[in-house]
């Protein structure tokens, strides 16, 4: 499978296989997933079932296997399997690192692996499952997010067919759904696909989500200042009334609540000078 990237044609206008350099994240994610696939072969199923998303293990030892979520998504059960799933990550992954930047793809990518294990933790008690391993729901998550930026790209299957990404995703995550087989967790793909559908619909940006947080703290915390200063603004105004008709008529001939009012005036300032000094 080759595309044609309108933006970025290869030497002399003409197609090229696949979307150019490794980007960083993804380089590392291709030698992480190496490398773990060759522990899994050195130390054997122990190590598979540990790291792996084991459900009944998850929820009979709770929270002991948590971090299963997380890091089930860097096993794989074959040859075939590792290598499908980082030539898609390589394909479909590379070009929206570049245009996000690597931090934000890699929490994208992460977050949609771990979105795959919770909803296959989710869907246990109604569609029972085994160990699950492999990067899969991480990828569909990719797979999604290229089919929305790009939908009008052309994929060439088999280097001859061209198909717009917009049809091609669907029809691969269908063909995938249908003759997948039993083994596949099918869960955990769609988990990742919501999570990557949700992220770029409504704008699931942790990082800009964290940001509008901030925001909304920092103009709560300004209303709550204004009030203060406004509150203050009319005790001082008060304030300086009764003194001015302390100075006309007398301390003796205001009003109780005159008083009490300039009492409690007096109370609240003293208060804000140690808090101050403090």
């Amino acid at each position: 499978m080759s595309y044609f990237q309108e933006r970025d044609p290869g030497p002399r206008g003409r197609l090229r296989i696949g979307p150019g350099r490794v980007s960083p994240f993804i380089k590392v994610a291709l030698i992480v997933n190496s490398a773990v696939f060759v522990l899994q072969f050195l130390v054997g199923d122990r190590f598979t079932i540990l790291l792996g998303l084991y459900p009944d293990l998850f929820f009979s030892e709770f929270p002991n296997y948590i971090y299963q979520i997380f890091t089930y998504m860097f096993l794989h059960g074959g040859l075939f399997h590792i290598a499908f799933n980082m030539f898609i990550l390589w394909m479909f992954g590379t070009e929206i690192e570049y245009a996000w930047g690597t931090r934000s793809f890699a929490w994208f990518y992460l977050m949609a692996g771990v979105a795959g294990g919770v909803l296959s933790l989710i869907a246990h008690s109604v569609l029972p499952s085994g160990l699950i391993i492999g990067a899969s729901g991480a990828i569909y998550g990719v797979m999604i997010a290229y089919w929305l930026m790009f939908p009008n790209r052309l994929l060439y299957l088999y280097f001859l067919i061209p198909v717009k990404v917009k049809w091609a995703v669907p029809g691969f995550m269908l063909i995938g759904f249908l003759f997948g087989g039993s083994g596949i967790a099918h869960m955990a793909h769609l988990g990742g696909a919501l999570y990557g559908l949700l992220y770029l619909k409504l704008d699931w940006r942790w990082l800009t989500l964290g940001k509008k947080i901030r925001n909304l703290r920092y103009k709560q915390q300004s209303a709550k200042l204004e009030k203060r200063r406004r509150q203050a603004e009319d005790t001082m105004k008060r304030v300086d009334a009764i003194l001015d008709k302390i100075n006309e008529v007398g301390i003796e001939n205001i009003s109780d609540s005159d008083r009490k009012f300039l009492e409690e005036a007096s109370s609240e300032l003293s208060k804000e000078e140690d808090a101050h000094k403090q």
